[in-house]
């Protein structure tokens, strides 16, 4: 199961990225598309941002930075879940990210706390801790690559 989870999170990143950049029409339109000069942090960050952190994120929303450091995110986020290689670092990446997000619309619509960003986050977490690369993934290679103690594996 955890294999399972592993590998829908992973697409989960993987998906918001090849939407983002191509604009395959689920959430971004081809001409919103990274690749056709969108930006892929704006539209979330300008108008979806609510809460104390608000006028911060407004203030990302769109830079050319902040583009680069998301996409690169999720695509990277998003492979390694996929091929189970780099499990601490993307747990950790993927964590932040997710929790990054929640802190955007605090407080959640549907509670006063909790929202799907930080059950990701502790998945994530949880993805590391039991070694799911190793399951239906790369992982006992990568840990051979890389070596064991590494922070990479």
């Amino acid at each position: 199961m955890w294999a399972v989870a592993r590998l829908a999170l992973g697409w989960i990143f993987l998906w918001a990225f090849l939407d983002k950049t191509f604009g395959l029409g689920h959430s971004t339109t081809n001409a919103k598309a990274w690749i056709n000069g969108g930006h892929p942090t704006e539209g979330f960050l300008k108008s979806g941002t609510k809460g104390p952190f608000a006028d911060l994120y407004h203030a990302m929303a769109g830079a050319v930075a902040a583009d680069w450091l998301f996409m690169l995110g999720l695509a990277a986020i998003g492979v390694a879940l996929i091929l189970g290689i780099g499990m601490r670092i993307a747990a950790g990446a993927g964590a932040l990210l997710m929790v990054l997000m929640w802190s955007a619309v605090l407080p959640p619509a549907s509670n006063p706390f909790m929202d799907d960003h930080l059950i990701y986050a502790v998945v994530l977490v949880g993805l590391a801790l039991v070694r799911a690369g190793d399951t239906l993934g790369l992982g006992r290679w990568w840990a051979g690559v890389v070596g064991s103690q590494s922070f990479l594996t």
